[in-house]
């Protein structure tokens, strides 16, 4: 291997190449169609992106004897595997690792685009298509990355690693990507340095993100015609004032924390309705039954067991007196005692995850932050209530987990997806400044 000083590491890996990782970039995108995640209609098949990285890095890995490359397909489900690229360095137990770039997309509706979402486009300096942002841009960005290190062949101290992962976009089948792996060991010798999850946007370091609590407040009452409301018990009206009520509660419970402002969150926790059900029937007509769902999004600083067993406690105060509930006008009421009769919520919940708040005393954020503001011009680490569930499981298991991405969020999971080539260009850079400061 040639001789590399950490003075001149960025110099010998450069710029990003164009004309190869626009060239790159094409194939995984044409591949977006068949890698849309929304079971069971739509399970991908990352593999058909894992083809294009393969024929790319192959070349150069000690498994063609062309290059020095350490290339592993790990496969749990045909046809949906991982990749996990290592370029060695020299000093035992020194390590960098770049994970979380997924090979799976959301899905895209053509005829709700302005182009075509499953093919790359170019519009001066933006790269069109489903996958662009999130995540495939990624996934060709540090394909180059590793390309590039092999190509040059730099003396490093650190041993460079990338993991390309399927399944990162829907969680309803397990045991496909990065949880299969962490649970197989295969990424344990990461614990030794940072681990920079390459999924998100705008340049920039998230250092918070939020966990995501999917409630379900159903609410029963009794049907009766809308001309004689003294007989029904309106579910709408008891679902309302009860969802106002546990609102209430919520944020007296859970107010905006004081590390919060520290991690720049746009938000605090926050617990709202998005969506409402109900049976149907005519206008006047009260329904028997109805179902408000939404979530709560939660900074780390709270645990998710606790908020839902308040949400719980809540609800059943709210049956246990539901007469001191909130009605609306003189005819209103949840309770009809000649009949035996009272309205009645219960409350269930979908799949939870914790949000991640990253170490901000750990060396891998300091170098990210040094490289941002080197490469980038300024450095203003943001924290936002999205979720990435996966990393808070890295971050338990002893992971010094910090994340970036080169996207846009503007776009992200968006009609009419693109990123800027110029942003993957600074991101490139970014990743040789983070590899070269931590050569000391």
């Amino acid at each position: 291997m040639a001789s590399s000083t950490t003075d001149d590491l960025k110099k010998t890996l450069g710029d990003l190449d164009k004309d190869s990782f626009i060239s790159l970039l094409s194939k995984l995108i044409g591949e977006a169609e068949f890698v849309q995640n929304n079971p069971p209609d739509l399970i991908p098949q990352e593999d058909r992106v894992v083809k294009h990285v393969l024929a790319s890095l192959l070349p150069l890995s000690t498994t063609t004897g062309g290059g020095p490359l350490l290339i592993n397909h790990v496969t749990y489900h045909p046809g949906r595997g991982n990749v996990i690229v290592e370029y060695p360095g020299t000093v035992p137990g020194k390590v960098l690792s770049f994970v979380g770039c997924h090979m799976d997309v959301v899905t895209a509706n053509p005829d709700d685009w302005e182009f075509d979402p499953f093919s790359l486009s170019i519009d001066g300096d933006k790269l069109r298509g489903r996958g662009t942002t999130d995540c495939l841009g990624h996934v060709a960005l540090v394909t180059e990355l590793m390309r590039r290190l092999a190509q040059t062949k730099p003396k490093l101290k650190s041993t460079v690693v990338v993991v390309l992962i399927a399944n990162e976009e829907n969680s309803s089948i397990a045991g496909v990507g990065v949880d299969a792996l962490v649970k197989d060991g295969l990424l344990n010798k990461l614990k030794d340095g940072p681990l920079f999850w390459i999924d998100t946007a705008d340049k920039q370091p998230c250092i918070g993100t939020g966990g995501s609590i999917p409630w379900k407040l159903h609410v029963t009452g009794k049907l009766f015609h809308s001309g004689l409301p003294h007989k029904a018990i309106n579910p709408l009206e008891l679902a309302m004032e009860a969802l106002k009520e546990i609102q209430s509660r919520f944020y007296r419970d859970f107010p905006p924390h004081d590390k919060e402002k520290v991690y720049g969150y746009a938000t605090p926790s926050t617990m709202k309705p998005t969506q409402w059900k109900y049976p149907g029937g005519g206008i006047n007509q009260i329904p028997f039954e109805c179902t408000i769902s939404g979530d709560v999004r939660l900074t780390p600083f709270y645990n998710v067991t606790d908020v839902m067993k308040k949400l719980q406690e809540y609800v059943d105060d709210i049956n246990e007196n539901i007469t001191k509930l909130d009605s609306r006008g003189p005819v209103s009421k949840y309770v009809l005692p000649d009949e035996n009769l009272r309205g009645r919520l219960t409350i269930s919940f979908d799949e939870t995850s914790s949000g991640v708040a990253c170490d901000l005393e750990s060396r891998g954020f300091h170098v990210l932050c040094k490289a941002t503001e080197e490469v980038v011009g300024h450095v203003k680490p943001y924290s936002i209530t999205g979720t990435l569930p996966l990393i808070r499981e890295l971050q338990d298991e002893g992971f010094d987990v910090q994340t970036s991405g080169y996207g846009l969020m503007s776009t992200y999971h968006a009609k009419n997806e693109y990123c800027l080539f110029s942003d993957m260009a600074e991101g490139y850079r970014v990743f040789a400044s983070v590899i070269s400061q931590l050569e000391d």
